[in-house]
């Protein structure tokens, strides 16, 4: 018997991660001059996901909202800007096996963007955001696995002479559409 023999299986496996946390500095511009900031946050993040082969891209929007006071902190408002953004994730784990360039790519926000701080410079709002984001290629990838010898059947073990003969002593008329029909 043959020892240690292997098999190659090719299967969807996951062959890259990566994952990249993100500061920005957004400028927003209010219609009055602020006075103070009474609260900043953000919303509606929405991103997609590009492939390359060594890392990838996430570019998504998402809104800023800020409530401020002006008027010498007599009146309030809130301001809303859209911004965009892009993040490279650089695939820290790569399976140089991949078989196809046909990939999926499942990307998470670890930190969905967050408002850090937002403070007045100069008469505008600047809003620091912060955001993580953890990515998967998902691909075709070989796999060498160890087989159990003892659960191979070689190809001389099979006789087909006892099988024509056990195939022989069978009835085909056995069940005929006729009788199906009259029961």
């Amino acid at each position: 018997m043959v020892e240690n023999v292997y098999r190659e299986i090719i299967t969807k496996a996951i062959c890259g991660k990566g994952k990249k946390f993100s500061q920005s500095a957004h400028t927003v511009t209010p219609l009055h001059k602020p006075s103070n900031i009474l609260g900043c946050w953000v919303i509606n993040n929405n991103y997609k996901t590009t492939y390359h082969k060594d890392a990838v891209l996430v570019e998504g929007t998402y809104d800023i909202n800020t409530w401020y006071s002006y008027n010498d902190n007599t009146k309030t408002e809130v301001v809303c800007k859209t911004v965009s953004y892009q993040d490279r994730v650089p695939l820290t784990l790569r399976d140089k096996q991949v078989t196809s360039d046909q990939v999926d790519v499942s990307c998470r926000a670890l930190q969905e963007p967050n408002c850090l701080e937002a403070k007045i410079s100069e008469g505008e709002i600047v809003a620091k955001v912060e955001r993580e984001f953890l990515v998967e290629v998902i691909g075709e990838t070989k796999v060498k696995v160890q087989v159990d010898d003892n659960g191979l059947v070689e190809a001389d073990d099979v006789d087909d002479e006892d099988l024509d003969s056990e195939l022989d002593g069978l009835d085909s008329e056995l069940l005929t559409d006729e009788e199906k029909d009259n029961d």
